[in-house]
């Protein structure tokens, strides 16, 4: 029997899964956590009464630039995880590397919390987004390698509705916590999350392809017994699977993985960037991340209510909110579409609403049409949930080889990182600059992103078969 086998989890196979998911949960938390905390974390929004609580500082004075070097520190933090996923991931396993990003959120976020100068902030939030890095490459591969065949394209869907929860639960929790005295909680829940998560890893199994590939038979089997209720004596690599999971290789270099065993050392970053097979699967991951960043998706989350302060200065907050709750519903319907009408066509509607989405909140706001700028941002969001924002993690493991997918994941989700990083720093002085200090022209930096996707998106469709 072969994985095409096996249609479903166990009740144990979905509870790893969820143990897998928290990694992605952690990553959108931290994403969203600064958002909400912005105003009371900088001081804006202070409590003279009472400017020391249990021994720490209610606030940390900053101005606009530091604050954006310290959230910009995350991704910092991500672009190094990411980057050594890749030797974490194959040194250690799956499930260990999974333990390691537990261990340094649970850190930065502790460092973080107690922190009573910008220094402290900086570090915690740079071992987060070290977390963050390392969690994100490993939890796509991680579930499709744990997965049955016939679901494997609706579960990696489940990496980015983790990463949408993540970011609802800390929006929701700002309009409780983001107080002078209760911000440090949401820190202190990230890192109580992680802890968790790391004294319960001992009962996870390893990833079946990950031990087949170390020579471990019979704890392969166990593990896909324990993950599929079945014993299954065919490798995960079989050719059955591997022909559905290798759009973008040729017929030859499909031929010559076939024949080649399932425990093949894997490749790191220089043999990959050396390696004429695989340089279209690395273009195509680079440009699929590439998109979903320089969409601007994140100076969204990242800066929702400073965009639309100005607009609605008592709703700004809410309508953040509101758009965190699409992002949630609408990464629903990829979970049953994605096998119906494809990952390629996915993309394509999901550009096409995010291209008139952001037109129209550039001219939302360079008008002072607030209710045209709201919807359109919440439509932007809508049009990302749908394609944008899970269909690269989706395709990482199907458009290479196990023994290199590693590695094209580390390389692509860095470049995703190094994106964030930058749209991260300079978003609100761009933002400034090419509206020369006039508000109602703030909206032009839309019109950039939309020029931006658009080419992105291009050199993607002709790099992915689909």
């Amino acid at each position: 029997m072969t994985s095409e086998d096996a249609h479903t989890f166990t009740k144990y196979g979905w509870l790893v899964c969820l143990w897998v998911l928290t990694v992605s949960f952690q990553y959108g938390y931290h994403t969203s956590a600064l958002n909400q905390l912005q105003a009371v974390l900088t001081c804006k929004i202070a409590d003279a009464t009472t400017p020391m609580y249990y021994g720490l500082p209610t606030c940390i004075p900053m101005s606009d630039a530091t604050f954006s070097v310290v959230t910009s520190m995350y991704t910092l933090g991500g672009f190094f995880g990411s980057l050594s996923a890749n030797i974490v991931m194959d040194r250690y396993g799956r499930k260990g590397a999974s333990r390691l990003s537990a261990v340094l959120t649970a850190a930065g976020s502790a460092i973080f919390g107690l922190s009573s100068s910008v220094g402290p902030l900086i570090l915690g939030r740079f071992l987060v987004g070290l977390a963050a890095g390392l969690g994100i490459c490993l939890c796509p591969i991680y579930l499709s390698e744990i997965a049955p065949a016939k679901i494997k394209g609706n579960l990696g869907v489940l990496t980015q509705l983790a990463i949408v929860i993540g970011i609802m639960v800390t929006q929701g929790m700002g309009f409780g916590l983001a107080t002078p005295r209760q911000w440090r909680l949401v820190l202190f829940i990230s890192s109580g999350i992680s802890i968790f998560q790391y004294f319960i890893s001992p009962f996870v199994v390893e990833s079946p392809s990950y031990l087949n590939r170390k020579g471990l038979v019979d704890q392969e089997k166990l593990a896909i017994r324990r993950l599929w209720g079945k014993d299954h004596d065919v490798s995960r690599t079989d050719p059955e699977e591997r022909d559905s999971e290798e759009p973008l290789l040729s017929d030859g270099d499909s031929t010559t993985e076939h024949l080649s065993t399932g425990r093949q050392p894997a490749m790191t970053i220089p043999q990959l960037v050396a390696s004429t097979e695989l340089r279209r699967p690395l273009l195509t991951i680079i440009a699929a991340m590439t998109s979903q960043q320089i969409s601007g998706i994140n100076a969204v989350l990242y800066y929702s209510n400073d965009i639309l302060s100005k607009s609605l200065p008592e709703l700004a907050s809410y309508v953040s909110l509101a758009i965190t709750i699409v992002n949630f519903f609408m990464t629903f319907p990829p979970i049953f579409l994605i096998e119906r009408v494809g990952r390629k066509q996915l993309i394509q509607i999901s550009v096409a609403g995010a291209l008139l989405s952001h037109l129209a909140v550039g001219y939302g706001l360079n008008n002072g049409l607030v209710t045209l700028s709201s919807i359109a941002i919440t439509t932007f969001v809508m049009s990302f949930a749908f394609g944008l924002g899970p269909i690269p993690f989706v395709i990482i493991p199907e458009v290479a080889p196990p023994r290199a997918v590693s590695a094209i994941s580390s390389v692509g989700l860095s470049l995703n990182w190094s994106s964030n990083f930058v749209i991260g720093l300079v978003f609100l002085p761009l933002r400034n600059f090419l509206a020369n200090g006039d508000p109602m022209k703030e909206g032009r930096i839309f019109y950039l992103f939309a020029a931006a996707l658009l080419c992105s998106t291009l050199w993607f469709s002709k790099l992915y078969r689909g």
